[in-house]
């Protein structure tokens, strides 16, 4: 069976509960027993995707591969719909091929269920995706909302209705209410009001939750007047071709928006402006000026969410916020009448420029993990930002400071395309155009496009020479370095880089600089040469000065590897398990890759064939997922790995080899799992049940074995949350973590007492039964 993508999905953590609709979830549950696309229809704030994700949560169990949510809500373009999935699903977007074959292929034989919410303005696409991925995997069930169903052949469709009233209406009422207003109580005297406004909401649980907001300060029967009273003439003013049920709603909202403050009304609207969700600095930077002090915001958007037009919500670790996509839609239909909207549309991309560029200057430095991790909580403004139009010159900046979230954290593909389209766009000879044009051809090498790499270059040189820009010359020089290094112009490649050394030291001195001297490194990297070890150590020490860790990891690596040529293979070993280590937390395919293909030399080296094999087996799935191989990277790694191939068939046999390759890629697909194994012994090679409880080898050993690493306090809190048989989700509420973080800790533990699965987690922890303080 092919590797587990994740062990728990990628479901998000509910900030309310959910009230109601039991026959609902079970009825649904028995239809994708045998329905493989399902789809929830019914108008807005009906609570599509409220019911979509509660039956996702009671799931779990009965899709051993996850449940995933691709919100589409922040998509606007068609042609995005498949990499939304895929980065909602942890598919790298490597652009070797099309998001979408890599997708399918991802999900075959695969047993998972995805819900694929906010289908309505993408019908087309999102039936295009289903069809594929339904032909792929006949194990996978996809849970559709929309509006529109998506017209397939097989496809089952549930019409979502209002909750029952007064019964479900009234308790969705209560719940909401009592969280509001903790002495709300549904009494003798109140009961005929609850239920009358119940009834006058028609059972539409977003309506239900927008009056509920409001009983914080109106009673019950204010409430109903109001509603009663200001319905009215907002019904007849309104559409009468529209269905009652939504003219309630859109009544419902607008009361709701009229009974905000001024300055609340305007937040609403200038919030709609973000295309997915959004922190407090994004609300600050972008919402305020103009009737709204940058000090007013908190105050404002706490107020929003009081009266649930804002929901507060979290990305990995991190608190946000975002707006119901109907919630969303009516600001925006206010902001774009109130004459705003393309000054704000500006403003969030200027933002969004701005934040990315600061990331990027300060990218040699501490926090990169952290960085990378707003950017992919940003992915969706980010688009919508290089999509707002009416500056080519800024979105060739915007797709130019985007350039790690590109390179480090597996979006090559997209990087890829937006900056084949944002050169396309804006032709003229400008510094953005220049800066663009390098980052072009750092993407197209590290996709083993060579020749394309070679033709932005050229450009590229000469922008800068024309502008006299040293920063461009110092980055055509060192990419131009890198070219020749993979072609294996070794000499040349040597010469670039002291020149782009050179180069940028003109600027100063700076962190930068270990870009350039790991490749260097690298380059120096040869059985007869000594200087790629002091270059290396230079590296190192300049990142650790600064608190640098990715550069480090590529240090660490090229270091390990010229050891390794010079048969020191206990500092080469030492040196590569340091670089996985950093690897842990990043994204990064192709330097994984390369780390866990020199662990493999020098694993043969040492005899141990078999688990040589294994490593070449956890590797090859990242390099098929690049769509290239090690060649791209220089003969003189193609060389060493064919050698090491060579060696571990004649000590293995074809057949074994190939068993081995097949069994290690299944269960190791992915960085962090292929890190995670990796560093954690041949433990990892047996019993491995995919994160998801099962049995893992009989009579595993349940001592911690010799030289393992000690736990760390908040490790000893996840194992023995793990031996309780709790999920990552449940671990992730319980420790107040995202469950991405507790992914890590889990991996961290599995890594360090060298054990390939949750159930021998489970049992070392009983046989030790070590506290955790």
């Amino acid at each position: 069976m092919p590797g587990v993508i994740s062990e728990a999905g990628n479901l998000p953590a509910a900030f309310t509960t959910f009230v109601g609709r039991r026959r609902d979830i079970v009825e649904i549950r028995r239809l994708l027993g045998s329905a493989r696309l399902l789809t929830l229809t019914g108008m807005g704030g009906v609570g599509k995707t409220r019911l979509a994700l509660a039956v996702a949560a009671t799931c779990g169990k009965a899709f051993a591969d996850g449940c995933w949510l691709v919100d589409l809500a922040p998509v606007r373009e068609p042609s995005a719909v498949a990499g939304a999935a895929a980065t909602a699903l942890g598919v790298p977007d490597l652009g070797a091929r099309p998001v979408l074959d890599d997708l399918a292929r991802h999900l075959a034989g695969r047993r998972a269920l995805i819900v694929l919410d906010n289908c309505e303005y993408l019908v087309d696409a999102c039936a295009e995706l289903a069809d594929r991925l339904l032909s792929a995997s006949a194990e996978l069930r996809i849970l559709a909302t929309s509006r529109k169903t998506l017209g397939l052949t097989g496809e089952h469709v549930v019409t979502v209705p209002p909750l029952s009233v007064p019964d479900e209406a009234v308790e969705l009422l209560r719940d909401r209410a009592t969280a509001v207003r903790p002495d709300f109580r549904i009494t003798d005297a109140n009961w005929a009001g609850v239920r009358r406004l119940c009834a006058d909401l028609e059972g539409l649980p977003l309506a239900i939750e927008l009056a509920a907001s409001r009983l914080r300060t109106l009673t019950v029967d204010q409430a109903v007047d109001r509603l009663e009273e200001d319905r009215f003439k907002l019904l007849t003013g309104g559409s009468q071709a529209a269905r009652p049920q939504q003219r309630t709603l859109r009544a419902l909202i607008d009361w709701s928006y009229d009974l905000c403050r001024p300055a609340e009304r305007l937040l609403w609207n200038r919030l709609s402006v973000f295309a997915s969700g959004f922190g407090l600095d994004a609300a600050e930077g972008v919402c305020s000026g103009e009737g709204i002090d940058r000090d007013e915001v908190l105050d404002l958007l706490d107020r929003l969410v009081a009266q649930s037009v804002v929901l507060a919500t979290e990305h990995e670790g991190q608190p946000r916020y975002r707006l119901l996509e109907t919630i969303r839609r009516y600001g925006r239909q206010r902001l774009a009448a109130s004459g705003e909207e393309q000054r704000l549309l500006l403003r969030h991309r200027d933002f969004f420029l701005a934040l990315a560029e600061r990331l990027a200057d300060g990218w040699y430095g501490p926090g990169q993990e952290a960085a990378l991790a707003r950017l992919r909580a940003e992915q969706g403004n980010m688009r919508a930002a290089l999509d707002c139009g009416g500056d080519p010159q800024a979105t060739l900046a915007l797709v130019a400071a985007l350039r790690f979230h590109w390179c480090a954290d597996a979006f090559l593909g997209e990087g890829r395309r937006r900056l084949d389209r944002a050169l396309a766009a804006a032709p003229e000879p400008t510094p953005a155009r220049a800066t663009a044009l390098w980052v072009a051809a750092w993407v197209a090498l590290l996709q083993g496009d060579h020749p394309a790499a070679e033709r932005w270059l050229d450009e590229a040189e000469e922008l800068g020479e024309q502008s006299n820009d040293v920063v461009v010359r110092a980055n055509v020089l060192c990419f131009r370095a890198t070219l020749a290094m993979f072609r294996g112009r070794r000499k040349e490649a040597e010469s670039l880089f002291e020149d782009a050394l050179a180069t940028r030291a003109t600027l100063g001195e700076g962190p930068e600089a270990v870009f350039l001297l790991f490749q260097l490194a690298a380059a120096q990297t040869h059985p007869k040469d000594q200087r790629a070890a002091e270059t290396g150590r230079r590296a190192v020490a300049i990142s650790q000065a600064h608190g640098e860790r990715w550069a480090r990891a590529h240090a660490l690596w090229a270091l390990s590897l010229d050891s390794w040529l010079h048969d020191d293979l206990e500092t080469a070993t030492a040196l590569v398990r340091d670089a996985l280590e950093i690897e842990r937390g990043f994204g990064d395919y192709v330097g994984t890759a390369l780390m866990i293909d020199l662990l493999a030399w020098i694993t043969a080296s040492r005899g141990d064939h078999e688990r040589a094999a294994r490593l070449l087996g956890a590797a090859r799935p990242l390099w098929r997922d690049t769509g290239t191989t090690i060649l791209a990277f220089g003969p003189l790694l193609g060389v060493l790995h064919s050698r090491c191939e060579e060696a571990v068939v004649r000590a293995l046999g074809p057949a074994a080899y190939e068993k081995a390759l097949a069994e290690s890629g299944r269960r190791h697909d992915g960085p962090a799992r292929a890190v995670a194994y990796a560093l954690g012994g041949d433990h990892s090679e047996h019993g491995d049940d995919g994160g998801h409880g099962g049995t893992g080898e009989s009579g595993a050993d349940t001592a911690t074995p010799a030289g393992a690493a000690p736990l760390t306090r908040r490790e000893r809190e996840v194992a023995a949350l793990v031996a309780q048989g709790m999920n990552n989700r449940v671990i992730a509420a319980m420790l107040v973590l995202s469950p991405r973080t507790v992914e890590g800790h889990v991996e961290n533990i599995r890594a360090k007492l060298g054990f390939g699965g949750r159930a021998q987690i489970a049992a070392w922890w009983a046989a030790n039964q070590t506290p955790a303080p």
